[in-house]
């Protein structure tokens, strides 16, 4: 029985009970510490990485924003014609009126007013329009000068109302393009704020040199895309994207002595006779798929899923590009951004 009896625990107090509190909240905190740091918040991204998204996003508004302005551009230019229209429509429906008024006045003079042309002169339209069937099923003898009066009444209610349209198409687009320009005001601020907090040697990893030495320092480079480029065309495209070297990133610009991505590339076929559409997810689909391993000076590769950066390949695994606000029109290696794939336009 002795054996498994008890044995009588001596009670604890002093200092000893201290040491032993102790001992466990030291271990309470550092199993704390532990469990905090296993659920603890990822470390926030560097610096450099956060001004890299905020470019990235405000080029796709910019990108967005260029597609709305060119669809905007688009809608304005057919509201103009179809009011030039219009007037012609107007001066050819006025013209036909007054040869009818003369025919009037000849009538009256000579002791009479055909029904028909009293409906036709009238000030309102719209009787005109409900009687003209009245006024050719009675045999005027201007059934002819009737019909192509009320044609033109028709053909210009249908050019107004064409142009009705067109305005509100033009609405839509303006209000487009408002909130694509806000995004980009926005994101492009964050950026510059961002930035700002950097140290210099942060922000030098970002904005890189001015591009102009790249310039004149490839000499041979240049030559050699040049002799590499699949025609003449593609060759004019590199001189001039060489050319801009150093010229500043400005959203929507397309030169000639400032771009943006796509702007840049647009004006580098320009100046060769080519014409490519003003965005980047509209540029690809310009010309002919090129793989990476096929590409020459001259062809057009694009970067991330949403197709919204490009450059101009020049040859060597390089490209000239308008990178973003904070970095001029340079050279920088294919392989710098994800690969999104490549065009040949000529």
């Amino acid at each position: 029985m002795a054996a498994h009896r008890r044995s009588r625990q001596r009670p604890v107090g002093g200092t000893t009970a201290r040491a032993a509190v102790t001992v466990v909240l030291a271990g309470t905190a550092t199993a704390a510490g532990f469990d905090g740091a296993a659920h603890a918040a990822p470390r926030p991204a560097p610096a450099g990485a956060d001004v890299d998204r905020l470019y990235r996003e405000a080029e796709v508004a910019t990108e967005k924003y260029n597609g709305a302005k060119e669809r905007a551009d688009s809608a304005r230019e057919r509201l103009r014609d179809l009011q030039d229209e219009t007037a012609r429509a107007q001066a050819r429906l006025n013209k036909a009126r007054e040869a009818l008024g003369a025919v009037a006045a000849a009538q009256y003079r000579a002791g009479g007013l055909d029904p028909a042309l009293r409906l036709m002169l009238s000030d309102d339209p719209d009787a005109y329009l409900d009687g003209a069937a009245l006024a050719e099923r009675a045999g005027s003898r201007h059934h002819a000068e009737l019909g192509r009066v009320r044609a033109q009444l028709r053909e210009i209610e249908k050019l107004r109302g064409a142009a009705r349209v067109e305005v509100k198409t033009l609405s839509t687009r303006r209000a487009e393009l408002g909130r694509h320009k806000r995004t980009i005001t926005e994101k492009l601020s964050a950026a510059r704020q961002a930035l700002s907090r950097m140290s210099p040697e942060e922000r030098a990893g970002i904005t890189g040199g001015t591009g102009r030495a790249a310039r004149s320092a490839g000499g041979t480079a240049r030559d050699t895309a040049l002799s590499q480029a699949p025609n003449a065309r593609a060759a004019q495209a590199v001189a001039y994207a060489h050319q801009a070297l150093g010229s500043p990133y400005v959203w929507g610009a397309t030169g000639p002595d400032a771009f943006d991505c796509s702007g840049l590339v647009l004006a580098a076929y320009r100046s060769a006779g080519v014409a490519l559409p003003r965005t980047t997810y509209a540029q690809i689909d310009a010309g002919r798929r090129v793989s990476r391993s096929e590409l020459l000076p001259g062809d057009l590769v694009f970067f991330y899923s949403g197709i919204s950066h490009v450059g101009l390949y020049i040859g060597n695994g390089q490209m000239i590009h308008a990178p973003n606000p904070s970095a001029p029109v340079r050279v920088a290696p294919v392989d710098q951004m994800p690969f999104a794939g490549a065009t040949r336009v000529v």
